[in-house]
């Protein structure tokens, strides 16, 4: 069950079956999910949704999860971002954004549902 303080999350992914499959996970375990498949849309939706968690994987075609983090970082500042990423060369564009100020968790993929409903559970 979502926490009182953690409704609304936002799934990026361009792979579009990990995020649609998130966000059913998400929304019948009691968040408001939304999935979107590329950086600019989710920028479109954050607008819109002002989420409270943005989920998103790091390595995408075109923008990466973490240009469109901290993007989202700067049009909703109390949006928590937890990136998921199963390639090495995540850690060091993740290295740059904590170097840019940005402090954003990484989960290894595959990420089990109850691990990140866990975690998402844990964030105030």
């Amino acid at each position: 069950m979502a926490m009182q303080g953690v409704r609304r999350v936002l799934i990026l992914d361009d792979e579009q079956i990990i995020a649609n499959t998130l966000a059913l996970i998400l929304n019948r375990s009691g968040f408001e999910a939304r999935a979107v498949y590329s950086g600019e849309t989710a920028i479109e939706a954050a607008r819109e949704l002002s989420p409270d968690v943005l989920i998103s994987d790091v390595i995408m075609q075109g923008m990466t999860g973490i240009d469109a983090a901290i993007r989202i970082s700067e049009i909703v500042p109390h949006c928590h971002v937890i990136l998921f990423s199963g390639q090495a060369a995540t850690s060091d564009l993740l290295e740059r954004a904590h170097a840019n100020g940005h402090q954003f968790e990484l989960l290894v993929k595959p990420v089990h549902p109850r691990a990140l409903l866990d975690r998402l559970n844990k964030i105030n």
